[in-house]
């Protein structure tokens, strides 16, 4: 690692960051879906369809297949029904097949788990796990299905457009960092510690362009933060604000509207009826220029967690999903940022 300045909103500051890997292992294009277990399928539609309105793509006895209005790939949202409401994949994109044979070889090199199970509108897909047991799908190929882009009767809701990132605890940020750097995700934006021997609190990486696809923020874990959904401007999170709070979801509105001081999104927070977060988000910005220097916030900064200065509430801290067959960890790092009365 190098010790580089890096620019940030209270000062220069070093820390040990990575150079950006321009040629990495395999391609990742994206963050591509996320696979969750419910309770109660029924409920789970309820909230996720007619609520925020996502789209079906498909549906069975026991699973539950949703996308965003734009979005072409089969799915963006799995909802499996299980006893226990876990977490139980997230879901990457490939640029190509040979990509996911050089995946399977890079994991494998590594005595990281590498197996291919058959999964319902997916190509060949690896399931993997990163350093601390994260389960992993990549695929390169998957059902397509037609763009409701400009069928403008079928938006509801949020008016949701696809998946834009997906957020974890991990019990050591900087190892997370590590890893993921590695596979050529780029840091666009980090919070540390002040004083002379900083260390990273949270990270927000990118492969698509835009300010995250994947983001770690120091906690018990691994478990999933969140999945970040993209709509295509502010009004439509204070129109689905309006719908929660009118159709009986008026206590799953967990933290927002807001702005973030960090990636400058729009957000509301959610909590879908198994305690599942979900962000609505709008309004970051691009980072696509390979000299695109990363943004330093302190973790003191009250302006890093929303740009208005209100803290966030203990639960944002605290609660996440579980991944299954995965015991989350404590964290190395004690550091707490400003938390909410």
């Amino acid at each position: 690692m190098l010790k580089v300045i890096a620019p940030t909103v209270n000062g220069p500051v070093t820390m040990p960051i990575r150079p950006p890997v321009f040629d990495p292992p395999f391609n990742v294009v994206r963050a591509s879906h996320v696979e969750l277990g419910v309770r109660d399928l029924a409920c789970a539609r309820a909230f996720y369809v007619d609520c925020l309105g996502l789209l079906v793509s498909d549906e069975t006895a026991d699973a539950l297949y949703l996308r965003g209005v734009e979005e072409r790939n089969h799915h963006s949202i799995v909802l499996k029904q299980v006893r226990e409401a876990k977490a139980h994949a997230l879901g990457f994109k490939l640029a190509g097949e040979d990509d996911l044979d050089r995946a399977t070889s890079w994991f494998a090199r590594r005595n990281l788990p590498v197996s291919f199970p058959s999964v319902p509108h997916q190509g060949r897909t690896l399931r993997t796990a990163d350093i601390f047991g994260t389960p992993i799908e990549l695929y390169a190929t998957m059902d397509q299905a037609p763009s409701m882009l400009q069928k403008y009767a079928s938006h509801q809701g949020a008016r949701i457009q696809r998946i834009d990132h997906l957020n974890c605890f991990t019990p050591d940020v900087q190892a997370s960092y590590d890893f993921y750097s590695e596979l050529g995700f780029r840091l666009t934006e980090y919070s540390e510690t002040d004083g002379d021997d900083p260390k990273l609190w949270a990270v927000w990486l990118q492969r698509k362009g835009n300010v995250h696809d994947i983001a770690f923020t120091n906690g018990f874990g691994p478990r999933l933060h969140h999945v970040g959904l993209w709509t295509s401007g502010i009004l439509d999170i204070i129109h689905v604000c309006d719908v929660m709070a009118t159709s009986g979801y008026l206590a799953n509105m967990e933290r927002g509207p807001g702005r973030h001081g960090i990636s400058n999104a729009f957000f509301l927070y959610v909590r879908d009826p198994d305690g599942h977060r979900v962000e609505l988000f709008t309004s970051d910005y691009l980072a696509v220029d390979p000299d695109h220097a990363p943004i330093r916030w302190s973790l003191t900064d009250p302006q890093r967690q929303t740009l208005w200065g209100q803290p966030a509430p203990a639960s944002w801290f605290e609660e996440g999903s579980v991944f299954s067959c995965i015991v989350p960890r404590q964290p190395v790092l004690t550091a707490q940022p400003i938390v909410a009365p």
